[in-house]
């Protein structure tokens, strides 16, 4: 049986999902129903039920989007870089393995020769850097609260999107917006993330942190074009002029832009489709939501 932190999510749903298909018995911990952010309270459940593993996809992403967190501090620090640390102390004292969703958005730009950023490099879009949103800063704390931590993965997604409208999935963003930023990044289909994440503990690869993201990395203008080409949807697209355009009249806080290097998950074996055959596939089944 597994256990699953934050099921009600985006990324929890597609969790949902995946153990549903399997066949696997899981159990989607609500907060109204066990307060899995008290470490007792959670230790016991876990000694009780003796889950295989435990997922937690619960953190706070802010809504419509990261500048939100700016106006939640609390809350955001809370989800994202003290959950982690309390999850990690019940699961160590119950014996527990499990894995933590993390965040690429710890990063900007690109290495210096050109390449994607490895689990080897440290974040550079953190507090430490005074230089990124307050989102960013506590997903890159909540990396530091698990270092040693024991028996766990930590998976880094990398704007998620799939072939289902949703306010939470990037292509739908793209369709929505009046006005965007070019921009360069490395992005993860959400449903091939989830299935690659749970695959690490199914493969018993070592623990530790992965980048989870589809080979390759693309522009803002070229997901547009791959859009245009689709028919999904036809409208004029607006760009910004450069990023500091941008920040001036569309963000209150800085957005990461990162390339990513997802070559130590595919060493062990497990792989994600190429991006750009990726967000193809995802426009081809394109399903709008229901009215």
């Amino acid at each position: 049986m597994i256990y699953l932190l934050g099921g009600s999510g985006y990324v929890g749903q597609a969790y949902q999902d995946l153990l549903t298909v399997k066949g696997i018995p899981f159990k989607n911990l609500r907060r109204a129903d066990l307060d899995y952010t008290d470490v007792a309270t959670l230790t016991a459940a876990l000694r009780a039920d003796r889950p295989a593993f435990l997922i937690n996809a619960a953190g706070y992403t802010g809504k419509p989007n990261v500048d939100a967190c700016e106006l939640d501090k609390t809350n955001c620090l809370f989800g994202n870089a003290i959950l982690p640390g309390r999850v990690a102390e019940a699961c160590a004292a119950a014996g527990v393995p499990w894995g933590h969703v993390s965040s690429g958005c710890i990063f900007t730009g690109k290495r210096a020769d050109g390449t994607g950023f490895t689990e080897a490099d440290a974040p550079n879009f953190t507090f430490r850097q005074n230089n990124c949103s307050f989102y960013s800063g506590t997903k890159a704390l909540g990396e530091e609260i698990l270092a040693g931590a024991p028996d766990v993965f930590i998976w880094r997604l990398r704007i998620p999107f799939d072939h289902r409208e949703s306010p939470r999935n990037y292509l739908t963003k793209l369709m929505r917006y009046q006005r965007l930023l070019e921009a360069e990044n490395s992005i993860s289909q959400l449903h091939e993330f989830v299935a690659a994440t749970f695959a690490c503990w199914e493969k018993k690869i070592p623990f530790g942190t992965y980048n989870v993201t589809n080979p390759g990395h693309v522009t803002t203008r070229e997901v547009v074009d791959l859009i245009l080409e689709s028919g999904v949807c036809k409208k004029h697209y607006e760009f910004f002029f450069d990023e500091a355009d941008f920040m001036q009249k569309a963000a209150k806080t800085p957005r990461s832009n990162c390339v990513m290097s997802s070559a130590k998950l595919a060493a062990a074996g497990i792989t994600l489709t190429p991006v750009r055959d990726a967000v193809r596939q995802a426009l081809r089944n394109w399903r709008a939501a229901s009215v």
